[in-house]
């Protein structure tokens, strides 16, 4: 099994659901983060007065799935975030050594 952690364009977060549940992915956990990367920052005026706003709001998708549908999952998101521009967002895959269902006590892939 594997989690993927994709950090996206907020913007971009229900195409990308659809898109994920098209594929047969339908669990994951989002959360609103903050974050930079290259992309830096930008300025804004806030009350005539001028500030650096340092980390920019991003959306970030936990997804435990899996290995056969790993390289499924990376396209659909890929495809489906990507603007072209700076701030796309990054995508992290990590190993699941064990996952149990609280409710039933099942474990691995009968949790997911």
């Amino acid at each position: 099994m594997k989690k993927i952690e994709a950090i996206i364009k907020p913007f971009k977060l229900d195409d990308v659901r659809e898109a994920l549940s098209d594929v047969g992915i339908t669990g994951m956990t989002v959360s609103e983060v903050k974050g930079f990367g290259r992309q830096k920052g930008h300025t804004e005026i806030y009350r005539g007065a001028e500030y650096m706003v340092d980390f920019l709001p991003k959306v970030k998708l936990e997804i435990v799935i899996a290995d056969e549908q790993v390289d499924a999952c990376v396209d659909t998101i890929i495809e489906t975030a990507q603007t072209g521009k700076i701030g796309d967002g990054k995508i992290f895959i990590y190993d699941v050594e064990r996952v149990i269902r609280i409710r039933t006590a099942e474990e691995n892939e009968d949790a997911l």
